[in-house]
């Protein structure tokens, strides 16, 4: 017998007695506490269940965009090294389409998910609800969805509609249908 056959051998055996063993002698750690999941649980559905308590306006946001977004994503959401977030509106359909906020994105919900777990890249989860909020507004004015006093929150930021809110087939479950 081969060598590398027998390590295949050995470690299909080894696999085996593992998945054997109780969860506890597989020394996987312990159950994570509610407070513990509670940090991971932050997902927020495209009719805003899962937004968190707090507010923005564009104007806050522009602050927030000035010190942690410009650098990638350009000043007022153009021309940095991460690709555009404002404009495109109407392009979608044409061979020089632009995909943004503005143009792509059918929930403006979304833009508070993704921003609040994934922005900063080099930060990623490090701005308060607050700073999310306001930069969504941010985003949300620059493109000309939302006024500049429009103030975000978890009652309003889901009511906005998105311009491309009809462009996708929805994957969640419409209420009462």
């Amino acid at each position: 017998m081969s060598m590398r056959k027998f390590g295949a051998i050995l470690a299909s055996a080894a696999a085996a007695f593992a998945l054997s063993l109780p969860a506890q002698a597989q020394n996987y750690g312990e159950a994570i506490s509610e407070s513990d999941l509670a940090n991971w649980d932050i997902s927020v559905g495209p009719d805003g269940v899962g937004l968190p308590a707090g507010s923005g306006t564009s104007a806050q946001g522009a602050t927030v965009w000035a010190e942690q977004c410009s650098a990638c994503h350009g000043e007022k959401g153009k021309g940095g090294p991460a690709g555009d977030l404002v404009g495109g509106v109407g392009t979608l359909k044409s061979p020089e389409h632009i995909k943004t906020v503005g143009s792509f994105w059918p929930y403006s919900t979304t833009i508070f998910d993704y921003v609040r777990r994934a922005m900063p890249y080099y930060a990623p989860g490090s701005l308060s609800d607050d700073e999310v909020y306001a930069v969504v507004a941010y985003l949300l004015n620059q493109n000309e969805i939302i006024s500049e006093d429009d103030i975000m929150n978890a009652e309003n930021l889901p009511r906005v509609e998105m311009p491309n809110a009809n462009g996708f087939i929805s994957y969640w479950p419409v209420a009462n249908q």
